[in-house]
């Protein structure tokens, strides 16, 4: 079963966070992803260069993005039906790494899904993810990152070695998406969740390299139920 979180399962929200072992489902349109910011909507954009996806109704599929270190951060339009559990009308699927994040990719995946969702409060979930623990990074990561998040990358790194810092990609995330408008409590991760950390989970690209395999995640707009 893919792993869902409190924030859009109890708003309704089909959603889910892939496992490495799990049959992904068969319908997910997914971008050509580049690790940029660039946005598609489905039906259309599927296979299309981007690192977001939005769906909205009357689409009844499923959108989704696949990792295997980066973070995965699946949005959702929730008015007052969606929060009474009538699920959402707009929804989107958005793969972070630090390019991504770096280039604005979660800024930009919240700005196409508020004009898709019209006034409805988003909520976003980031799913699993490298962990500091195992991600050290240098100089050629953490300055485009400083472009972009200037003083507050500072929150997001630890000294590990001359010249090294291990990077909380998942905090750096929150940040992005709290900085985009995201109140507090409209933004969720999944706690002990690095792909690195856990193989029997999780694929990880640092840990196996270039054999590692991609878990897919993926939302649909519409209440839980339907379609899913």
């Amino acid at each position: 079963m893919s792993i869902e979180h409190p924030l859009l399962r109890d708003a309704g929200v089909r959603h889910g966070f892939g496992l490495r072992d799990e049959a992904p489902p068969p319908d997910v349109l997914r971008p050509k992803q580049v690790h940029g910011a660039r946005v598609v909507e489905a039906p259309d954009g599927a296979g299309r260069e981007a690192d977001v996806i939005v769906a909205r109704a009357p689409f009844a599929g499923r959108v989704g993005v696949v990792t295997a270190d980066c973070v995965p951060v699946l949005l959702a339009g929730a008015g007052a039906d969606a929060l009474a559990g009538a699920g959402a009308d707009a929804v989107a699927a958005i793969h972070a790494g630090w390019r991504g994040l770096a280039a604005g990719v979660l800024e930009a995946g919240v700005e196409a899904l508020r004009c898709a969702a019209g006034d409805a409060p988003l909520v976003a979930v980031a799913g699993p993810h490298i962990g500091p623990c195992c991600y050290e990074v240098d100089a050629p990561v953490t300055e485009p990152l400083r472009e972009r998040f200037g003083p507050a990358l500072d929150a997001a790194l630890r000294a590990s070695r001359p010249g090294h810092w291990r990077l909380d990609l998942g905090r750096l995330a929150r940040q992005a998406l709290h900085r985009a408008g995201l109140e507090p409590a409209g933004i969720g991760f999944l706690a002990g969740a690095c792909t690195a950390c856990d193989p029997r989970r999780f694929h990880s690209h640092r840990r196996d390299g270039p054999r590692a395999g991609r878990l897919l995640h993926w939302i649909g707009p519409g209440a839980l139920g339907r379609s899913s």
